[in-house]
């Protein structure tokens, strides 16, 4: 089952180190890993999405908890909540295609953020699902490079992940 979990952690060198270290000790996979400063300098936040029965997310949580740079975890998936990615695409845009690939944009609410005679690159954002349909809708061939910054989330309502 795949979880999303939101950590905060202490902006120190080596902390992301130690996180990441402790899924490869323990043979857990990371799917995606986005971390980024807070509004206090001194904590970053960490979103990791990651997959395993409820006792292997039991057990990483645990783990995560007794790592010192951890201030605070909470796995998102457990309630409501939003989760976003941004993809960035490289696609051929020759002839007939620059309208079809228009056309998929506008339906997955995409942007075309830079065009040349040849290639469209276009930005799409939503959560994981979305931007794989998107990436299934184009036709195929045309897909020259693929960027994904991983999952960002969020609990809904006014639950928030602070100290």
């Amino acid at each position: 089952m795949r979880r999303i979990i939101s950590v905060l952690l202490e902006n120190e060198p080596g902390a992301l180190s130690r996180v990441v270290g402790l899924f490869s000790q323990r043979n857990y996979n990371i799917e995606t890993l986005t971390v980024a400063p807070t509004d206090d300098e001194s904590l970053s936040r960490l979103t990791v999405t990651t997959t395993g029965s409820d006792k292997v997310i039991e057990q990483i949580t645990k783990q995560l908890n007794k790592l010192i740079e951890v201030v605070k975890l909470v796995d998102l998936t457990e309630g409501s909540h939003i989760e976003r990615e941004l993809m960035l695409v490289k696609v051929k845009a020759v002839g007939s295609q620059r309208g079809e690939v228009s056309r998929t944009v506008d339906i997955f609410r995409g942007q075309i953020v830079d065009v040349n005679s040849t290639v469209y690159t276009v930005q799409v954002t939503g959560d994981s699902r979305k931007l794989d349909a998107f990436i299934k809708a184009l036709p195929e061939g045309i897909v020259l490079e693929v960027v994904r910054s991983g999952v960002s989330g969020i609990a809904r309502g006014e639950k928030v992940l602070s100290l």
